[in-house]
């Protein structure tokens, strides 16, 4: 049971053209968003569409892979954690992030 310990498995849509940062030492890392949709019909018989957003940030051999074939609409499923961050703004006020750190990626959909 401790590999469901923070696990997050999600497919969706890359919302926009990841940001790819590369270290001195030659290390990557990707920073992008993803959109999932849940669609289900209200009392009133709508059929409703609810977009989630996901900030994720991929390291090392995931983030290479991300920068070389990973694009805005690209449909994809990860597996990752759920990382939260804190920090101070540049008034002093705090805030927070939540990040999923992917540990994985499947492409999904057609080849462009």
């Amino acid at each position: 049971m401790n590999n469901l310990k923070n696990k997050v498995q999600l497919i969706g849509n890359i919302g926009q053209t990841p940001e790819i940062r590369t270290f001195d030492n030659g290390n990557k890392v990707a920073n992008f968003t993803m959109a999932t949709n849940e669609q289900f019909t209200n009392t009133k018989g709508e059929k409703i569409t609810n977009t989630q957003w996901h900030n994720l940030v991929a390291w090392g051999k995931t983030a290479e892979i991300v920068e070389n074939y990973i694009k805005k609409g690209t449909e994809i499923a990860i597996d990752g954690k759920i990382q939260y961050e804190t920090y101070d703004d540049k008034d002093g006020n705090k805030r927070y992030t939540t990040k999923i750190q992917v540990n994985e990626i499947l492409m999904l959909g057609t080849k462009n």
